[in-house]
């Protein structure tokens, strides 16, 4: 038996010390055949845990589960204290009993890491696990996050539980993969932080020179003349400081979990895949989930609607963020099986609106769907939240629904197999250009998500697929055209690949903002958009947050506008500011010009929905997209590609009966038979084969 003592060892060996690096090594990837395995098929499954009821009663649940067509299922990651009940005291007896048993009902497992929630016993003999948040103050036992990322006690803690579950489980035939942690969140201020905060500064900048010239100490007395002397909370302070916070709190996380995915690795090898369910709705930029998702296998998060119902362009372009994160289809690893208890209202979906979300994450590349959570607890934070059957273990309402949708998913997954969506054309996306306007926002209303979602409309009602790639990494050879809504930071390795993507024949179109800072959080003194400035041959003059609506070409500008101007002689103004606020009257915003055998445009407003229909329209036509077929409004088109096969998903997210004309003849892969036309229920849903 294996105690503490072992792996405060290993700790003082260095094993699980906290990692200051900038960058780290890959991590040993899943086999071909294991990473296959989690897109071969479409999974449909839930989280379940066992451990919450007699062992009596689990047959049933597997059997229900089964039932409504289920091939997977989650287990584990909340489960601590009862594989480790005591220091050093293992019972990893019933985990196996649970797969084994999963087995039996043609269950896949993925197995989660319990270090979302330490045991009681942990976080009172050894305090220095807990987090400190950043007002100092400790957090205390009973929720979950409670831990600090940067202890290497709790590291060591960490790698010694995961170790042990992988050595039980990894001739398990039907384990295929791993969930690392759950729902990564909050960073800790402790001193073991702290004192990993001043190595990753001196690994990065070397000398506090360069680390006051990038930050400009000099203003208001800031220079720092050693490395204790800078500042470790969650203040509002220096851009510069802060958005090195940022990076270095991503480096912990990530080091967090590198921990537990080569204890992993170091048992299974590389048959079994890994992966991190990221929270957060999506869209949350408490760190760099690119620089996250780099040792994993493939990206998966969790999709809820909370209060209301789908919106949904933004939740199709939350899975395209997130198939972005690796350039590879993804897993929904949680997602509502109705409702939540979250929410200010945590109302219930329409009937056939679960199918619906389901369906729309299949269209944007999900190859998995798997509800949190399939039974209610009989206590507990979450014992409100919905589920797929109640306490009594009794199928709830929504389980003929979710029958409906195993079904589906059955008889559609030979299709889906080996496709993806494929666009040509993509929205850069970048955490540091985030990070850089949130810090000083200049207007309250100004969204940098909304602002996305202005560009991504109009380009998803004319295509099937969009994708939507990191600003700093992806390949953009293959996109014809490049949007870039807030691209705030652009550093010179940047703006060389964007040069090079134009010059090559690309089109790109900067969004307001851009080009303000460099990489550390520095005005550029080149004027907007900075490194981009001679590509485009014109710059911005002025920036105006706005208290009114200004008139733009036809139609109007709110919240944020750019007054622009040209110094090469072909560079074109294709808009200009109508009446506005003395400064702007007349003067361009909107001004393009064509390098090599692309083009560049920058667009210094926030615009209404007709002017940016205008824009987006002129550049499809201009980098010769063609469109897809039309669908009646409120149809959303997805299209997966691959293997020689076109998949066509249609789903209606209104509450009224569409009619969609196909263009050809297609393959209806729900129902049968071929089709030139369907209709579609409210909440329906389609999938053709062309």
């Amino acid at each position: 038996m294996k105690t503490f003592a072992l792996a405060a060892a290993l700790l003082l060996a260095g094993a699980a010390a906290p990692m200051p690096a900038l960058a780290q090594q890959e991590a040993q990837k899943a086999s071909p055949a294991a990473a296959k395995v989690a897109h071969e098929r479409l999974y449909i499954g839930s989280a379940w845990y066992p451990e919450q009821w007699p062992e009596s009663a689990w047959a049933e649940d597997l059997r229900l589960m089964q039932g409504h067509g289920a091939n997977v299922v989650r287990i584990g990651e909340y489960a601590w204290s009862k594989m480790e009940p005591e220091e050093g005291k293992y019972d990893m007896d019933w985990l196996v009993r649970a797969v084994r048993l999963a087995n039996k009902y043609g269950m896949k497992v993925v197995v989660g890491t319990p270090t979302d929630t330490p045991p009681a016993w942990m976080t009172q003999k050894y305090p220095d696990t807990l987090q400190i948040d950043g007002t100092g103050k400790q957090i205390g036992h009973g929720g979950r996050r409670q831990f600090s990322i940067s202890s290497s006690r709790y590291r060591a803690f960490a790698r010694d539980i995961v170790t042990r579950m992988a050595q039980a489980l990894k001739d398990e035939p039907n384990v295929i993969g791993w969930q690392i942690g759950n729902e990564p969140t909050d960073e800790s201020y402790d001193p073991e932080a702290r004192a990993a905060w001043v190595a990753w500064l001196k690994q990065r900048y070397g000398t506090l020179d360069k680390l006051n010239a990038a930050w400009t100490t000099e203003y208001w007395s800031q220079t720092y003349t050693a490395w204790d002397q800078v500042p470790f909370n969650n203040d509002k302070a220096n851009p510069g400081w802060m958005l090195e916070l940022k990076r270095f709190i991503t480096s912990q996380w990530r080091a967090f979990h590198r921990n537990q995915i080569d204890a992993v690795r170091a048992v299974v090898g590389d048959k079994q895949f890994i992966t991190i369910n990221f929270g957060g709705l999506g869209w949350a930029n408490r760190f760099d989930r690119y620089e996250m998702n780099r040792d994993l296998d493939f990206a998966s998060w969790d999709e809820y609607v909370g209060m209301g119902h789908v919106k949904p362009y933004r939740m199709g372009a939350t899975h395209d963020l997130v198939r972005g994160w690796k350039r590879k289809n993804f897993w929904v690893m949680e997602t509502q099986p109705g409702f939540v208890n979250w929410a200010p209202v945590s109302n219930m979906l329409y009937p056939g609106e679960t199918r619906a979300v389901a369906w729309q994450a299949v269209g944007h590349g999900a190859d998995a769907v798997l509800y949190w959570q399939w039974r209610n607890a009989l206590n507990g934070q979450e014992t409100m939240h919905g589920s797929i059957v109640g306490p009594d273990g009794k199928p709830l309402p929504v389980y003929p629904e979710i029958q409906q949708i195993g079904r589906e998913m059955k008889a559609a997954s030979p299709a889906l197999a080996g496709t993806t969506p494929v666009s040509p054309v993509a929205i850069l996306q970048d955490y540091p250009s985030r990070w850089a306007i949130d810090f000083q926002l200049h207007h309250k209303d100004y969204d940098q998500i909304e602002t996305l979602l202005d560009y991504y409309q109009p380009l998803k009602d004319a295509l099937g697929a969009v994708d939507v790639v990191e600003a700093a990494e992806a390949p953009l050879s293959g996109y014809k055209l490049v949007v870039a809504p807030s691209l705030n930071v652009i550093t010179d390795a940047t703006a060389k690949r964007l040069t090079d993507y134009v010059r090559a024949g690309g089109h790109l179109i900067l969004g307001p903002r851009s080009g303000m800072k460099d990489e550390y959080n520095r005005l550029d003194p080149i004027r907007q958009p900075g490194p981009l400035a001679e590509l485009l041959g014109g710059q911005v003059e002025q920036f105006y947050a706005l208290d009114e609506a200004i008139e733009v070409g036809t139609g109007k500008a709110t919240i944020w506008a750019e007054m622009l101007s040209t110094s090469a002689p072909d560079t074109q103004i294709l808009l200009r500011y109508g009446k506005a606020n003395g400064w702007l009257d007349g003067k361009p915003a909107v001004i393009s010009r064509k390098v090599g055998k692309g083009s560049i445009t920058y667009v210094g407003a926030l615009v209404d929905d007709g002017v940016m229909k205008g824009l987006i329209d002129t550049a499809l036509a201009d980098a010769k997209v063609s469109r897809d077929f039309a669908v009646p409004e409120d149809v959303e088109l997805m299209t997966r590609e691959g293997q020689g096969k076109r998949i066509v998903i249609l789903v209606n997210h209104s509450r009224e009966i569409r009619e969609v004309a196909l263009p050809t003849a297609m393959t209806d892969l729900l129902a049968g038979g071929k089709v030139s036309k369907v209709t579609l229920d409210r909440e329906g849903v389609a999938v053709l084969q062309r």
